[in-house]
């Protein structure tokens, strides 16, 4: 059929119209044992519909409130699925121990596995900065609106006397929002940089407390 122009009669399409809210493929398989039109395709009986904007009226999607089939029923017992499952307390063999350390390619903090339940996922280990984990056990939780900030530029140096608490205003002056970089500045002159920002983030402060902020 294809190239030619398919011709109906009246009474097949009203056929057609009547019965278009069928599945197309038994739509097709009536009218062709109907009519004997043999040679008619079903994309073609499609086509017409289409065309004609007889829709069968699904839409693909399970109407609101529907329940489904199979609700509380249980898989039944298949042993070759059931030989593959993950069983309950099992441990995936790549888990990684307490204690396990791994750096973020990303930024390079340090990142260590400590038992403690993951919020997430309910796991019994979960990982953490290293440098956030070691310091807030030494000096006891970061306070709010600050970040830990190294001292000597190397974030691998997660020894709580490298770290620092800082407001995020004075991380973003040490990281070049206003100034040097810290991080790539000569460690000579790490303390004179860090002393400035301090004091040029003080003056900051206190002219917004003024409203005086240029």
């Amino acid at each position: 059929m294809k190239g030619h122009h398919i011709t109906y009669t009246i009474a097949q399409l009203a056929w057609i119209k009547a019965h278009r809210k069928l599945p197309r493929r038994a739509l097709h398989l009536l009218f062709v044992k109907k009519f004997r039109r043999r040679n008619l395709t079903v994309d073609a009986l499609k086509q017409l519909c289409l065309r004609r904007g007889w829709k069968t009226g699904r839409t693909g999607c399970y109407p609101k409130g529907s329940v489904p089939a199979n609700k509380g029923q249980k898989m039944p017992f298949n042993a070759n699925s059931a030989a593959t499952q993950f069983k309950k307390g099992g441990i995936p063999p790549n888990a990684k121990p307490v204690g396990h350390e791994r750096i973020d390619t990303k930024d390079g903090y340090v990142w260590i596995s400590i038992a403690e339940t993951n919020p997430h996922t309910g796991f019994p280990r979960r990982y953490v900065m290293k440098h956030c984990y070691l310091w807030e056990r030494a000096n006891g939780p970061i306070p709010k609106g600050h970040v830990l900030k190294s001292l000597d530029g190397n974030k691998a140096n997660t020894d709580p006397a490298n770290w620092v608490p800082i407001s995020r205003a004075m991380l973003l002056r040490l990281n070049g929002r206003w100034s040097t970089h810290y991080d790539t500045a000569p460690a000579e002159l790490k303390p004179t940089i860090f002393a400035i920002a301090q004091l040029e983030q003080a003056a900051r402060a206190k002219r917004m407390r003024k409203g005086k902020v240029q």
